[in-house]
């Protein structure tokens, strides 16, 4: 086989993941005429591009793992029950008087806006037209509206304007939410450009609280905004796996079963 660049390497070996649908690192190394140590280079690369998912001993295609992404629509209507504790025990960790908040595009964050005190005045930074649209009556909530192209799939403004507003502000408790929560990934979202935001968000508060009910655990999709150790508070429900709830607490988060 004629020498090829790392590149070309690269492309070819995404092509035939997504062709054949699973290969190991010996087929791939075997393939390709390299060492399994360069292929699983490789693998990092092309996983990080979103191109595929390293799984144990190879990659599969992309579309063979979580990375389907709801609409807000449809998302509304799943899990209700558990949205609703999880939005009322998320009150608990609001900020005093005067104090701000980053409420992250979403149902469960959603469902917090609604559910905000009227007597302390709060400031609220979103990118979620529907939670602006919410909140923007209230005669306590001062009202920031993050800048940016709005995804019509999760009504959310995203992009580099608004990771440019969020990295000269601060606030005291970001509300995220998550497409996915694992222990080997993350938290996870399919979009990257989502991504971008809610690592953004993450970094500009002083604490942060993850509302994520039972069927975001174990669940990965394509692009990572968090590690764990990035986040303060987990709030859930009572049908989260018990290993994974003991491992998170293990890792230094508390969570909050609703």
């Amino acid at each position: 086989m004629a020498l090829m660049y790392a590149v070309e390497r690269q492309q070819a070996i995404a092509e035939l993941v997504a062709q054949r649908g699973r290969l190991s690192v010996n087929e791939l190394a075997e393939e390709y005429g390299v060492t399994t140590e360069t292929v699983r280079r490789d693998l990092d690369v092309l996983e990080q591009a979103g191109l595929l998912k390293r799984v144990h001993g190879g990659a599969v295609r992309a579309q063979s793992v979580t990375a389907l992404e709801l609409a807000l629509t449809e998302r509304t209507r799943e899990h209700t029950g558990e949205k609703d504790l999880i939005a009322k025990a998320a009150v608990g960790f609001l900020p005093q008087a005067n104090g701000a908040i980053i409420l992250d595009a979403g149902t469960s964050t959603g469902r917090l806006a609604a559910l905000l005190p009227g007597d302390r005045p709060l400031t609220v930074l979103t990118n979620s037209v529907p939670i602006a649209a919410r909140v923007a009556g209230s005669q306590t909530i001062a009202l920031n509206l993050l800048p940016g192209r709005v995804r019509p799939t999760t009504q959310a403004a995203v992009g580099e304007e608004m990771v440019a507003a969020l990295s000269v502000l601060r606030a005291d408790v970001a509300f995220m939410g998550t497409n996915g929560l694992s222990l080997g990934h993350g938290l996870s979202t399919p979009d990257p450009s989502e991504a971008a935001g809610k690592k953004a968000m993450i970094a500009s508060a002083h604490r942060v609280v993850v509302l994520a009910d039972s069927s975001k655990f174990g669940v990965e999709t394509t692009v990572r905004f968090a590690a764990l150790t990035d986040i303060d508070v987990v709030i859930t429900d009572a049908a989260a796996p018990e290993d994974q709830v003991a491992a998170l607490r293990e890792l230094g988060v508390e969570v909050v079963v609703a």
